[in-house]
């Protein structure tokens, strides 16, 4: 029993002339967990392909470039290769070249957010325990 192809062909690297789905190049690349992931940040505008928002079918070629938001995470990357599959980490890095100033300014929010992090004394005292219970398990008679 073979596995299971996963569409038609139609936007794949070898029957499109070197083009894949926008969707699968990112799942392909590891920018994105699962494919339906990819598909729900690409339909909800958190990927451009050239500057413009498309659609999830949007066939990506070598020299695009895009920019990706994930989380508060943004990246700017230019596609150099189109993956067959989905491989290990170190195989979907050849398939994309991030911009010097997307390294920078992720390199720098990384570091705002590890400096402006809240600051725990380790577990909660009694005052604060008794907060969290009743912001996470409200009685019946308390206001919500």
């Amino acid at each position: 029993m073979g596995r299971k192809h996963d569409g038609d062909g139609q936007g794949d690297a070898a029957g499109d002339g070197g083009a894949l789905r926008v969707d699968k190049w990112l799942w392909h690349v590891r920018f994105f967990k699962t494919r339906g992931v990819a598909q729900e940040a690409v339909e909800g505008g958190h990927v451009q392909v050239n500057g413009d928002r498309v659609k999830a079918a949007r066939p990506v070629r070598v020299g695009d470039r895009l920019h990706i938001v994930r989380g508060q995470e943004r990246f700017e990357v230019e596609v150099t290769g189109l993956p067959a599959r989905r491989g290990p980490a170190s195989e979907a890095l050849k398939h994309y070249r991030e911009s010097p100033e997307s390294v920078a300014a992720r390199a720098t929010v990384r570091e705002f957010n590890r400096l402006t992090a809240p600051v725990h004394s380790g577990r909660p005292d009694k005052r604060e325990r008794r907060e969290l219970i009743r912001r996470f398990k409200p009685r019946e008679g308390d206001p919500a």
